[in-house]
């Protein structure tokens, strides 16, 4: 049987595509073509699906918006005027406008949930190790970084990670997946009302929020308490050093192992400015930073880890903000407070620290722009994830493909109104996620 016959996909350009170009948004790896393909594409391709381009990243994917020297920017098909997010932005934007039903991104610190959300499609972070990926580029947020699927729908979402599942002990991080992994036809239960909810605002770290945002969120969790399920406001007891990333020593710390070498010699003009500054960061981390950190990750883990002894699932926002214009690296007010760099990333990264399972799913609309809400289960829960994404899905029946630009809409009612023999050869859709 081929699940997938057919189906069109796209994959992030820091994935491999055998014989192809394989980039990572970065001018080092211009002229680098893919020896083979990453495990994810040769599992799509063996299972039906037809590989239909690559989609752009920022470069190493180490930034929150999608664009890069080589293919300059990737734009939101909700408007134009701003970005999908990133790393996976060029994934989340294909699927929005339609380029291909389904997308594989990367997540390392909410690289596919917060893209997701801004462009109004679903993206799953699986449980960190269902997903082998043991040949392509090296992770440089060391252990953090799974791939995942995006989708227009929770069930294609739910039946793209199901043909992903799988175990390969070349990866040192693989781990096979206990219990049945049919989450295709599981999720099309629904949820027990017994289920023990959890929804925090903040994620008690105090992460500012825009306020019309935690209004869209809070009101798509009250859809779930209308229909009969009982949702408690609560919060993870968190170390009180959250509010420094310190996810971020190991990702600047492996980028430098990476590519300090070239940042440092005669290619630091092939460097994005944003992702040399990281570069050049990680150089300063010491070797007990780097290990203070890992410490760190253990113990965020065993603090959630007691939080789900009490809860089934955890939601919250996706991303505080909406997509923000495309001339800005990040939002610089959020909620009414001066925000840093990772500000609208906050409410993702603990969960890849923590390796459970994550899920965008579209919770509505401000200014005409989505938003998401996350939500969020214990590791090899992510059938119980997908279920509550795919009910949340079916209570709010949000519209969700992007309008036409005006530009295209008037082609198409001027090609109907000459008729088939008279039509012109349409124009591609402009700018909305750039292929390699």
């Amino acid at each position: 049987a081929l699940p997938l016959l057919g189906v069109p996909f796209t994959v992030k350009d820091c994935l491999w595509v055998a014989g192809l170009p394989a980039t990572q948004g970065s001018q080092l790896f211009r002229n680098f073509v893919a020896p083979r393909d990453s495990w994810c594409v040769a599992r799509m391709r063996a299972l039906g699906a037809v590989f239909v381009g690559a989609t752009n990243c920022p470069e190493f994917a180490a930034k929150g918006v999608t664009d890069n020297l080589l293919y300059g920017v990737t734009r939101n098909p909700w408007d134009p005027t701003r970005t999908p997010g990133g790393s996976s932005g060029g994934a989340a934007s294909a699927v929005a406008s339609g380029f291909g039903a389904l997308a594989l991104g990367t997540d390392a610190g909410g690289s596919i949930r917060r893209p997701a959300a801004h462009c109004g499609v679903v993206g799953m972070k699986p449980t960190l190790g269902i997903i082998p990926d043991p040949y392509g580029f090296a992770d440089p947020s060391l252990g953090l970084s799974t791939v995942g699927p995006l989708a227009r729908n929770v069930e294609d979402a739910a039946l793209m990670l199901e043909c992903l599942i799988g175990y390969d002990p070349a990866d040192p991080l693989s781990v096979p997946f206990p219990g049945d992994s049919r989450i295709g036809s599981v999720i099309l239960e629904t949820p027990p009302k017994s289920l023990r909810i959890a929804f925090s605002s903040d994620l008690g770290c105090e992460y500012p929020c825009d306020a019309d945002v935690l209004d869209t969120v809070r009101a798509a969790v009250g859809r779930l308490q209308f229909a009969g399920y009982r949702v408690t406001d609560a919060d993870v007891n968190w170390p009180a050093y959250l509010l420094t990333y310190p996810e971020l020593a190991c990702e600047q710390a492996g980028l430098a192992a990476l590519y300090g070498d070239a940042l440092s010699g005669s290619r630091s003009a092939d460097f994005d400015p944003v992702v040399g500054n990281q570069v050049a960061a990680g150089f300063r981390k010491t070797g007990a930073e780097i290990a203070a950190a890992f410490l760190q990750r253990r113990e965020i883990h065993a603090c959630l880890a007691h939080f789900f002894e009490q809860f089934d699932l955890l939601l919250c926002p996706t991303a505080p903000v909406t997509a923000w214009p495309l001339d800005e690296d990040f939002p610089r007010v959020i909620g009414g407070k001066p925000a840093g760099p990772r500000g609208h990333a906050a409410f993702t990264p603990l969960f890849n620290i923590c390796g459970v399972p994550a899920c965008s799913v579209p919770a509505g609309f401000v200014n005409g722009l989505p938003v998401g809400v996350q939500i969020v289960g214990p590791r090899f829960e992510d059938a119980r994830v997908l279920q509550m994404a795919r009910l949340i899905e079916q209570l709010l029946a949000l519209p969700l493909r992007p309008p036409l630009p005006a530009t295209r809409a008037d082609e198409r009612a001027a090609t109907r109104a000459r008729g088939p023999d008279k039509a012109a050869r349409p124009a591609p859709l402009d700018g909305c996620g750039s292929a390699t």
